[in-house]
């Protein structure tokens, strides 16, 4: 597909699935921006996916709302946003301190409610696609993921109000909910034999997965492909959060 009159702005476009997006979208021709907090590993996967970049820190108030305008008074519109960026916490409640759930809600929530909010602002009259990220620890009880449960519940809540909201502007809103995805930031939970094997029997289909798994996904969310979708929650995610694998 020809993307070269569309412009997207991928949120966390440094981790591992917000690349494969950027990657995607850029390699089909459309005008990109990624954003992440790591300057000098920003440029570099700039340079490498032809994208453009945003450093961004999420601590600064405003600093989505400035990343987006710049792109829009750049660009005269925005076609997509996607927001990856995401952090990861195992730990049982009562072993989680208020920093650790304050982070976990800043990463997760209210990273996605301030793209949201920066996003709808400037598809007001143009419409367009939004794509949030969410979990399969969300929509099923998973031990010890009590802190990114909730954030990421949060997160498929803000989703279906905000299509709600929205769909009369002819901005559409979606969310795909990942199982254990194979990236940097989950390498340490696959890093021995057992513990991988544990991790691929949770799913149906018997493995984890790759970036490019969910990132299809999302380009799917983001592309006219899908002009009749809005307030789902699609689970990208081997089966884990709807089926039981077989294991006689």
């Amino acid at each position: 597909m020809d993307l070269s009159s569309h412009r997207y702005i991928i949120f966390g476009g440094t981790g591992g699935i917000g690349r494969a997006v950027a990657a995607s979208l850029s390699s089909q021709g459309a005008r990109v921006m990624i954003t992440g907090r790591d300057e000098a590993h920003l440029r570099c996967l700039g340079n490498d996916l032809q994208v453009e970049t945003c450093s961004l820190d999420l601590s600064e108030t405003g600093a989505i709302d400035r990343c987006v305008s710049g792109f829009v008074e750049e660009h005269g519109r925005l076609d997509g946003v996607a927001n990856c960026i995401g952090s990861l916490l195992l730990k049982p409640v009562h072993m989680t301190q208020d920093s650790e759930w304050e982070a976990v809600i800043e990463a997760n929530l209210t990273s996605s409610f301030k793209t949201l909010r920066a996003a709808t602002c400037a598809m007001m009259r143009t419409g367009g696609s939004i794509v949030l990220v969410a979990s399969a620890a969300g929509r099923v009880g998973l031990a010890s993921h009590e802190a990114i449960a909730a954030a990421k519940a949060g997160v498929i809540g803000l989703t279906m109000s905000a299509a709600a909201s929205y769909a009369r502007r002819g901005i559409r809103i979606n969310c795909v909910a990942p199982g254990l995805v194979e990236t940097p930031m989950t390498r340490a939970l696959v890093s021995s034999e057992k513990s991988r094997h544990a991790c691929e029997s949770m799913h149906a289909l018997g493995r984890l997965g790759r970036p490019e798994d969910v990132a299809d996904a999302i380009v799917f969310l983001l592309l006219p492909l899908s002009t009749w979708v809005t307030g789902q929650v699609l689970g990208v995610d081997g089966g884990l959060s709807t089926i039981q694998p077989r294991h006689c």
